[in-house]
Protein backbone atom coordinates (compact mmCIF):
# COMPACT_ATOMS: atom_id res chain seq x y z
CA UNK A 1 0.00 0.00 0.00
CA UNK A 2 1.27 3.44 -0.90
CA UNK A 3 1.57 5.83 2.02
CA UNK A 4 0.23 9.33 1.34
CA UNK A 5 0.26 12.62 3.26
CA UNK A 6 -2.67 12.92 5.65
CA UNK A 7 -2.90 9.20 6.39
CA UNK A 8 -2.61 7.92 9.94
CA UNK A 9 0.00 5.25 10.59
CA UNK A 10 1.14 3.15 13.54
CA UNK A 11 4.83 2.57 14.14
CA UNK A 12 5.78 -1.11 13.94
CA UNK A 13 9.46 -0.79 14.90
CA UNK A 14 11.80 1.34 16.93
CA UNK A 15 11.61 2.90 20.36
CA UNK A 16 8.29 4.52 19.35
CA UNK A 17 6.62 1.18 18.58
CA UNK A 18 2.77 1.31 18.62
CA UNK A 19 2.70 5.12 18.54
CA UNK A 20 0.22 6.70 16.11
CA UNK A 21 1.42 9.40 13.73
CA UNK A 22 0.09 11.42 10.80
CA UNK A 23 2.12 11.21 7.60
CA UNK A 24 3.16 14.71 6.57
CA UNK A 25 5.46 14.10 3.61
CA UNK A 26 6.78 11.16 1.59
CA UNK A 27 10.27 10.89 0.11
CA UNK A 28 11.16 7.67 -1.75
CA UNK A 29 11.20 4.90 0.90
CA UNK A 30 11.07 7.34 3.82
CA UNK A 31 8.18 9.33 5.25
CA UNK A 32 8.06 12.27 7.63
CA UNK A 33 5.57 11.86 10.46
CA UNK A 34 4.31 14.02 13.30
CA UNK A 35 2.02 13.51 16.28
CA UNK A 36 1.63 17.13 17.39
CA UNK A 37 3.07 16.46 20.86
CA UNK A 38 6.50 14.81 21.09
CA UNK A 39 6.91 15.25 17.35
CA UNK A 40 5.33 18.55 16.26
CA UNK A 41 5.56 19.75 12.67
CA UNK A 42 8.74 21.69 13.36
CA UNK A 43 10.45 18.44 14.52
CA UNK A 44 9.00 15.78 12.22
CA UNK A 45 10.41 12.27 12.50
CA UNK A 46 11.93 10.62 9.44
CA UNK A 47 10.88 6.98 9.35
CA UNK A 48 11.33 4.09 6.94
CA UNK A 49 7.96 3.35 5.35
CA UNK A 50 8.44 -0.38 6.00
CA UNK A 51 8.26 0.39 9.72
CA UNK A 52 4.78 1.90 9.49
CA UNK A 53 1.36 0.26 9.34
CA UNK A 54 -1.21 2.48 7.59
CA UNK A 55 -4.52 3.16 9.30
CA UNK A 56 -7.29 3.42 6.72
CA UNK A 57 -10.19 4.33 9.04
CA UNK A 58 -9.35 8.03 9.27
CA UNK A 59 -7.47 10.68 7.37
CA UNK A 60 -6.41 14.25 8.09
CA UNK A 61 -7.95 16.60 5.54
CA UNK A 62 -6.58 20.01 4.65
CA UNK A 63 -3.32 21.67 5.63
CA UNK A 64 -1.84 19.96 8.71
CA UNK A 65 -1.25 21.85 11.93
CA UNK A 66 -0.26 20.52 15.36
CA UNK A 67 -3.73 21.01 16.87
CA UNK A 68 -5.45 19.21 13.98
CA UNK A 69 -2.95 16.35 14.21
CA UNK A 70 -3.51 15.96 17.97
CA UNK A 71 -7.29 16.05 17.48
CA UNK A 72 -7.40 13.33 14.80
CA UNK A 73 -5.04 11.05 16.74
CA UNK A 74 -7.11 11.48 19.95
CA UNK A 75 -10.30 10.71 18.00
CA UNK A 76 -8.77 7.56 16.50
CA UNK A 77 -7.49 6.31 19.88
CA UNK A 78 -10.90 6.98 21.46
CA UNK A 79 -12.63 4.92 18.73
CA UNK A 80 -10.09 2.15 19.09
CA UNK A 81 -10.75 1.63 22.84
Amino acid sequence: MKLEPGMLARSKAGHDRDRVYVIIETENEYVYVADGELRPLRRMKRKNSRHLQPILKMRLEGKPDDEGIRRIIREFIRQED
